[in-house]
Protein backbone atom coordinates (compact mmCIF):
# COMPACT_ATOMS: atom_id res chain seq x y z
CA UNK A 1 0.00 0.00 0.00
CA UNK A 2 2.94 2.03 0.41
CA UNK A 3 4.30 2.21 -2.59
CA UNK A 4 0.77 2.83 -4.01
CA UNK A 5 0.55 5.97 -1.97
CA UNK A 6 4.13 7.24 -3.12
CA UNK A 7 3.87 6.94 -6.53
CA UNK A 8 0.25 8.77 -6.66
CA UNK A 9 1.73 12.10 -3.91
CA UNK A 10 4.20 12.29 -6.43
CA UNK A 11 1.93 12.39 -9.43
CA UNK A 12 -0.14 14.61 -7.34
CA UNK A 13 2.91 16.62 -6.29
CA UNK A 14 3.57 17.06 -10.03
CA UNK A 15 0.69 19.25 -10.32
CA UNK A 16 2.19 21.87 -7.85
CA UNK A 17 3.85 24.61 -9.80
CA UNK A 18 6.88 26.78 -8.29
CA UNK A 19 4.82 30.12 -8.21
CA UNK A 20 8.61 32.23 -9.04
CA UNK A 21 9.44 29.69 -12.05
CA UNK A 22 6.00 28.60 -13.31
CA UNK A 23 7.04 24.88 -13.88
CA UNK A 24 5.97 21.06 -11.44
CA UNK A 25 7.69 21.13 -8.69
CA UNK A 26 8.65 17.77 -9.40
CA UNK A 27 9.99 18.93 -12.82
CA UNK A 28 12.30 21.33 -11.09
CA UNK A 29 14.04 18.39 -8.88
CA UNK A 30 12.44 19.88 -5.77
CA UNK A 31 10.70 16.55 -4.64
CA UNK A 32 13.75 14.43 -3.03
CA UNK A 33 11.96 11.93 -1.30
CA UNK A 34 8.80 10.61 -0.35
CA UNK A 35 8.14 8.28 2.80
CA UNK A 36 5.08 6.98 3.64
CA UNK A 37 3.79 5.20 7.04
CA UNK A 38 0.69 3.83 7.92
CA UNK A 39 -0.33 3.75 11.74
CA UNK A 40 -2.57 1.31 13.12
CA UNK A 41 -5.74 3.66 12.87
CA UNK A 42 -8.86 3.66 11.12
CA UNK A 43 -10.72 7.28 11.01
CA UNK A 44 -14.07 7.08 9.91
CA UNK A 45 -12.80 3.95 7.48
CA UNK A 46 -10.19 5.38 6.06
CA UNK A 47 -6.24 4.05 6.80
CA UNK A 48 -4.36 6.74 8.88
CA UNK A 49 -1.32 7.39 6.85
CA UNK A 50 2.02 9.76 7.99
CA UNK A 51 3.66 11.08 4.39
CA UNK A 52 7.17 12.83 4.60
CA UNK A 53 7.98 14.81 1.77
CA UNK A 54 11.71 15.78 1.67
CA UNK A 55 12.11 19.28 -0.22
CA UNK A 56 14.98 21.36 -1.69
CA UNK A 57 14.39 24.97 -2.79
CA UNK A 58 16.35 26.74 -4.81
CA UNK A 59 17.71 28.89 -2.37
CA UNK A 60 17.18 29.36 1.59
CA UNK A 61 14.88 31.59 2.75
CA UNK A 62 13.04 31.59 -0.58
CA UNK A 63 10.27 34.48 -0.23
CA UNK A 64 7.53 31.69 -1.07
CA UNK A 65 8.58 28.88 0.85
CA UNK A 66 5.54 28.90 3.08
CA UNK A 67 3.79 29.24 -0.33
CA UNK A 68 5.13 25.83 -1.58
CA UNK A 69 5.10 24.24 1.64
CA UNK A 70 1.33 25.07 1.42
CA UNK A 71 0.55 23.85 -1.67
CA UNK A 72 2.46 20.49 -0.73
CA UNK A 73 0.33 20.30 2.48
CA UNK A 74 -3.21 20.15 0.41
CA UNK A 75 -1.95 18.01 -2.08
CA UNK A 76 -1.12 15.38 0.50
CA UNK A 77 -4.16 16.16 2.80
CA UNK A 78 -6.67 15.45 -0.37
CA UNK A 79 -5.73 12.29 -1.32
CA UNK A 80 -9.03 10.67 -1.39
CA UNK A 81 -8.18 6.97 -0.77
CA UNK A 82 -6.64 7.47 2.61
CA UNK A 83 -6.02 10.09 5.07
CA UNK A 84 -2.41 11.18 5.47
CA UNK A 85 -0.98 13.39 7.38
CA UNK A 86 1.66 15.61 5.68
CA UNK A 87 5.55 16.14 7.42
CA UNK A 88 7.24 18.29 4.90
CA UNK A 89 11.30 18.19 5.42
CA UNK A 90 12.30 21.87 3.92
CA UNK A 91 16.07 21.97 2.83
CA UNK A 92 18.08 23.97 0.21
CA UNK A 93 19.60 22.78 -2.98
CA UNK A 94 22.92 22.28 -3.10
CA UNK A 95 25.15 25.12 -5.33
CA UNK A 96 26.02 22.09 -8.14
CA UNK A 97 22.11 21.18 -8.54
CA UNK A 98 21.04 25.05 -8.23
CA UNK A 99 23.96 25.54 -10.38
CA UNK A 100 22.64 22.33 -12.88
CA UNK A 101 18.89 23.65 -12.87
CA UNK A 102 19.70 27.26 -13.83
CA UNK A 103 21.47 26.52 -16.63
CA UNK A 104 19.14 24.37 -17.54
CA UNK A 105 16.65 27.30 -17.58
CA UNK A 106 18.56 29.66 -19.44
CA UNK A 107 19.47 27.20 -22.24
CA UNK A 108 15.65 26.88 -22.31
CA UNK A 109 14.99 30.44 -22.59
CA UNK A 110 18.62 31.51 -24.34
CA UNK A 111 16.85 34.82 -24.93
CA UNK A 112 14.33 37.90 -25.11
CA UNK A 113 11.40 35.43 -24.14
CA UNK A 114 8.69 37.86 -25.75
CA UNK A 115 10.14 37.32 -29.62
CA UNK A 116 10.12 33.98 -29.87
CA UNK A 117 7.28 32.89 -32.74
CA UNK A 118 4.18 31.25 -31.08
CA UNK A 119 4.60 33.85 -27.97
CA UNK A 120 1.30 33.81 -25.96
CA UNK A 121 2.25 36.95 -24.14
CA UNK A 122 0.26 40.19 -24.98
CA UNK A 123 2.71 43.41 -24.29
CA UNK A 124 1.10 47.13 -23.43
CA UNK A 125 3.25 49.62 -23.42
CA UNK A 126 1.33 52.61 -21.41
CA UNK A 127 2.98 55.53 -22.53
CA UNK A 128 2.06 59.75 -21.80
CA UNK A 129 3.84 62.97 -23.88
CA UNK A 130 3.87 64.60 -20.02
CA UNK A 131 4.46 63.68 -16.79
CA UNK A 132 1.20 64.17 -14.60
CA UNK A 133 -1.43 62.37 -15.67
CA UNK A 134 -1.08 59.51 -13.61
CA UNK A 135 0.51 56.96 -16.08
CA UNK A 136 2.51 54.94 -13.59
CA UNK A 137 -1.15 54.70 -11.12
CA UNK A 138 -2.93 53.30 -14.45
CA UNK A 139 -0.35 51.11 -15.41
CA UNK A 140 -0.14 49.58 -11.55
CA UNK A 141 -4.26 49.81 -11.71
CA UNK A 142 -4.89 48.03 -14.84
CA UNK A 143 -1.82 45.27 -14.01
CA UNK A 144 -3.96 44.40 -10.36
CA UNK A 145 -6.87 44.22 -12.88
CA UNK A 146 -5.79 41.68 -15.24
CA UNK A 147 -4.62 39.83 -12.57
CA UNK A 148 -7.27 40.05 -10.24
CA UNK A 149 -9.50 38.74 -13.61
CA UNK A 150 -7.26 35.24 -13.53
CA UNK A 151 -4.53 36.54 -15.76
CA UNK A 152 -0.70 35.63 -15.57
CA UNK A 153 0.59 39.03 -15.23
CA UNK A 154 3.92 40.87 -15.34
CA UNK A 155 4.87 44.33 -15.16
CA UNK A 156 8.07 46.27 -16.10
CA UNK A 157 8.69 49.55 -14.98
CA UNK A 158 10.53 51.09 -17.55
CA UNK A 159 10.14 54.54 -16.26
CA UNK A 160 13.93 54.13 -15.19
CA UNK A 161 14.22 57.55 -13.57
CA UNK A 162 10.76 57.81 -11.85
CA UNK A 163 9.86 54.29 -10.65
CA UNK A 164 7.10 53.81 -9.24
CA UNK A 165 5.68 50.54 -9.36
CA UNK A 166 7.04 48.80 -6.00
CA UNK A 167 5.62 51.50 -4.23
CA UNK A 168 2.28 51.23 -5.76
CA UNK A 169 2.04 48.23 -5.18
CA UNK A 170 3.47 48.06 -1.10
CA UNK A 171 6.88 46.09 -2.05
CA UNK A 172 10.29 46.35 -0.70
CA UNK A 173 11.45 43.20 -1.36
CA UNK A 174 14.32 42.74 -3.87
CA UNK A 175 14.10 40.14 -6.81
CA UNK A 176 16.21 36.80 -5.86
CA UNK A 177 19.49 36.20 -7.41
CA UNK A 178 19.15 32.35 -8.73
CA UNK A 179 22.59 31.74 -9.78
CA UNK A 180 22.53 35.26 -12.18
CA UNK A 181 18.65 34.83 -13.06
CA UNK A 182 16.25 37.04 -11.19
CA UNK A 183 13.12 36.11 -9.88
CA UNK A 184 10.64 39.05 -10.06
CA UNK A 185 8.83 39.98 -7.18
CA UNK A 186 5.37 39.53 -6.73
CA UNK A 187 2.96 41.49 -5.51
CA UNK A 188 -1.27 41.51 -5.35
CA UNK A 189 -0.73 38.71 -7.99
CA UNK A 190 1.31 40.73 -10.39
CA UNK A 191 5.30 39.57 -10.81
CA UNK A 192 7.01 42.89 -11.19
CA UNK A 193 10.78 44.50 -11.87
CA UNK A 194 12.27 47.82 -11.30
CA UNK A 195 15.10 49.16 -10.82
CA UNK A 196 13.98 50.80 -7.66
CA UNK A 197 14.07 47.15 -6.48
CA UNK A 198 17.94 47.38 -6.73
CA UNK A 199 20.98 48.54 -3.84
CA UNK A 200 21.62 52.38 -4.68
CA UNK A 201 18.13 52.98 -7.23
CA UNK A 202 17.59 56.21 -4.49
CA UNK A 203 20.66 57.88 -6.57
CA UNK A 204 19.64 60.01 -9.33
CA UNK A 205 20.36 57.98 -12.76
CA UNK A 206 21.83 59.71 -15.42
CA UNK A 207 21.54 57.04 -18.11
CA UNK A 208 21.06 57.38 -21.85
CA UNK A 209 21.07 55.73 -25.20
CA UNK A 210 22.78 52.28 -25.00
CA UNK A 211 23.31 51.51 -21.51
CA UNK A 212 19.56 52.60 -20.94
CA UNK A 213 18.47 50.00 -23.83
CA UNK A 214 20.73 47.48 -22.15
CA UNK A 215 18.88 48.49 -18.50
CA UNK A 216 15.56 46.75 -20.82
CA UNK A 217 17.14 43.85 -22.10
CA UNK A 218 18.30 43.20 -18.97
CA UNK A 219 14.72 43.01 -17.93
CA UNK A 220 13.83 40.83 -20.38
CA UNK A 221 16.15 38.48 -21.12
CA UNK A 222 18.18 38.22 -16.90
CA UNK A 223 14.47 37.97 -15.35
CA UNK A 224 13.08 34.49 -15.41
CA UNK A 225 9.34 35.64 -16.28
CA UNK A 226 7.79 32.36 -17.56
CA UNK A 227 4.91 32.47 -20.03
CA UNK A 228 2.83 35.33 -18.65
CA UNK A 229 -0.43 36.01 -20.11
CA UNK A 230 -0.15 39.63 -19.93
CA UNK A 231 3.07 41.83 -19.80
CA UNK A 232 2.82 46.03 -19.29
CA UNK A 233 5.65 48.15 -19.23
CA UNK A 234 4.91 51.56 -17.52
CA UNK A 235 7.39 54.25 -19.65
CA UNK A 236 9.06 57.42 -19.44
CA UNK A 237 6.88 60.70 -20.18
CA UNK A 238 7.91 61.43 -23.60
CA UNK A 239 8.99 59.64 -26.96
CA UNK A 240 12.69 59.52 -25.75
CA UNK A 241 14.84 56.87 -25.46
CA UNK A 242 13.38 53.86 -23.87
CA UNK A 243 10.07 54.18 -25.88
CA UNK A 244 12.57 54.06 -28.49
CA UNK A 245 14.16 51.04 -27.27
CA UNK A 246 10.35 49.15 -26.26
CA UNK A 247 9.85 49.24 -29.93
CA UNK A 248 13.22 47.63 -31.36
CA UNK A 249 13.14 44.74 -28.14
CA UNK A 250 9.44 44.32 -27.92
CA UNK A 251 8.25 44.74 -31.83
CA UNK A 252 5.23 43.00 -30.96
CA UNK A 253 4.11 45.62 -28.24
CA UNK A 254 1.12 47.38 -28.43
CA UNK A 255 1.43 51.40 -27.06
CA UNK A 256 -1.65 52.94 -24.55
CA UNK A 257 -1.51 56.45 -24.36
CA UNK A 258 -2.46 57.95 -21.45
CA UNK A 259 -3.69 61.74 -21.18
CA UNK A 260 -5.55 64.31 -19.24
CA UNK A 261 -8.45 65.87 -20.77
CA UNK A 262 -6.86 69.55 -20.91
CA UNK A 263 -5.68 70.76 -24.17
CA UNK A 264 -2.33 70.63 -23.03
CA UNK A 265 -2.25 67.45 -21.92
CA UNK A 266 -4.02 66.00 -25.08
CA UNK A 267 -1.78 67.90 -27.73
CA UNK A 268 1.82 65.88 -26.10
CA UNK A 269 -0.25 63.07 -25.58
CA UNK A 270 -0.71 62.81 -29.52
CA UNK A 271 2.84 63.16 -29.63
CA UNK A 272 3.49 60.22 -27.80
CA UNK A 273 1.15 58.34 -29.69
CA UNK A 274 2.84 59.39 -33.25
CA UNK A 275 6.28 57.79 -32.37
CA UNK A 276 4.23 54.57 -33.77
CA UNK A 277 5.16 56.34 -37.30
CA UNK A 278 9.10 55.53 -36.45
CA UNK A 279 9.12 52.65 -34.89
CA UNK A 280 6.75 49.76 -35.42
CA UNK A 281 4.21 49.76 -32.50
CA UNK A 282 0.55 49.48 -33.02
CA UNK A 283 -1.06 52.05 -31.20
CA UNK A 284 -3.67 50.34 -29.15
CA UNK A 285 -5.85 52.55 -27.83
CA UNK A 286 -6.32 56.00 -25.27
CA UNK A 287 -7.16 56.00 -21.88
CA UNK A 288 -8.64 59.30 -20.33
CA UNK A 289 -7.44 59.95 -17.17
CA UNK A 290 -8.65 62.28 -14.25
CA UNK A 291 -11.72 63.15 -16.61
CA UNK A 292 -14.03 64.38 -13.81
CA UNK A 293 -14.33 64.71 -10.56
CA UNK A 294 -18.01 63.27 -8.48
CA UNK A 295 -19.32 65.57 -5.93
CA UNK A 296 -23.19 65.60 -4.68
CA UNK A 297 -24.24 63.18 -7.70
CA UNK A 298 -22.32 65.87 -9.80
CA UNK A 299 -19.35 65.85 -12.26
CA UNK A 300 -16.99 68.38 -12.27
CA UNK A 301 -14.91 68.63 -15.00
CA UNK A 302 -11.76 70.26 -13.50
CA UNK A 303 -9.36 69.81 -16.21
CA UNK A 304 -11.93 70.31 -18.93
CA UNK A 305 -13.15 67.80 -20.88
CA UNK A 306 -12.41 65.82 -24.30
CA UNK A 307 -8.87 64.89 -24.68
CA UNK A 308 -8.82 61.51 -24.72
CA UNK A 309 -11.35 61.79 -27.34
CA UNK A 310 -9.25 64.22 -29.47
CA UNK A 311 -6.25 62.28 -28.95
CA UNK A 312 -8.33 59.18 -30.37
CA UNK A 313 -9.34 61.33 -33.39
CA UNK A 314 -6.10 62.67 -34.03
CA UNK A 315 -3.97 59.19 -33.73
CA UNK A 316 -7.15 57.34 -35.95
CA UNK A 317 -6.62 60.50 -38.58
CA UNK A 318 -2.87 60.36 -38.65
CA UNK A 319 -2.19 56.13 -38.29
CA UNK A 320 -5.21 55.84 -40.86
CA UNK A 321 -5.88 53.06 -37.88
CA UNK A 322 -8.58 53.09 -35.51
CA UNK A 323 -6.88 54.35 -32.42
CA UNK A 324 -10.32 54.15 -29.36
CA UNK A 325 -10.68 56.00 -26.90
CA UNK A 326 -10.39 52.30 -24.07
CA UNK A 327 -11.89 54.24 -21.15
CA UNK A 328 -12.65 57.19 -18.68
CA UNK A 329 -11.35 57.40 -15.27
CA UNK A 330 -12.51 59.96 -12.68
CA UNK A 331 -10.63 62.08 -10.14
CA UNK A 332 -10.61 60.32 -7.09
CA UNK A 333 -8.67 60.77 -3.75
CA UNK A 334 -8.68 57.25 -3.08
CA UNK A 335 -6.29 56.16 -6.09
CA UNK A 336 -3.71 58.13 -3.98
CA UNK A 337 -4.76 57.20 -0.43
CA UNK A 338 -4.74 53.50 -1.94
CA UNK A 339 -1.88 54.30 -3.98
CA UNK A 340 0.45 55.23 -1.27
CA UNK A 341 -0.35 52.58 1.11
CA UNK A 342 0.45 50.22 -1.36
CA UNK A 343 -2.31 48.37 -2.38
CA UNK A 344 -3.51 49.09 -6.32
CA UNK A 345 -7.38 51.20 -5.39
CA UNK A 346 -9.08 48.49 -8.16
CA UNK A 347 -8.58 45.69 -5.48
CA UNK A 348 -10.33 44.24 -2.43
CA UNK A 349 -7.88 43.80 0.75
CA UNK A 350 -7.92 39.86 -0.32
CA UNK A 351 -6.85 40.56 -3.96
CA UNK A 352 -10.23 40.75 -5.27
CA UNK A 353 -11.48 42.98 -7.88
CA UNK A 354 -13.33 45.74 -5.87
CA UNK A 355 -17.20 46.50 -6.66
CA UNK A 356 -16.56 49.98 -7.66
CA UNK A 357 -17.44 52.44 -10.92
CA UNK A 358 -13.41 52.65 -11.29
CA UNK A 359 -12.80 48.75 -11.11
CA UNK A 360 -15.59 48.33 -13.20
CA UNK A 361 -14.02 50.96 -15.66
CA UNK A 362 -10.48 49.22 -15.41
CA UNK A 363 -12.46 45.89 -16.09
CA UNK A 364 -13.96 47.33 -19.27
CA UNK A 365 -10.24 48.46 -20.29
CA UNK A 366 -9.08 45.36 -19.50
CA UNK A 367 -11.38 43.24 -21.27
CA UNK A 368 -11.14 45.25 -24.68
CA UNK A 369 -7.17 45.41 -24.39
CA UNK A 370 -7.36 41.84 -24.67
CA UNK A 371 -9.73 41.57 -27.62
Amino acid sequence: MTDVIERNVHDRLSRVIDPELGKSITDLGMIVGIEAVPRDVIDSGRSIVDVTVKVELTVEGCPLTQTIIDKINEAVTSYPAAKLVPHIDVASMSQSKLTGLVNDLKAERKQNPFTKPGTKTRIFAIASGKGGVGKSSVTANLAATFAALGYDTAAIDADIYGFSLPALFGTHDHPTNLNGMLMPVTSWGVKLISIGMFAGADRAILWRGPRLQRSLEQFLSDVWWGEPDVLLLDLAPGTGDMAISVAQALPNAELVVVTTPQPSASDVAVRAGLVALQVPMKVRGVIENMSYYEHNGEKLRIFGEGGGRRVSEQLTKDLKHDVPLLGTLPLEPEVRIDGEAGRPVVLNDDGTLADTPLAAEFKSIAEQLMK
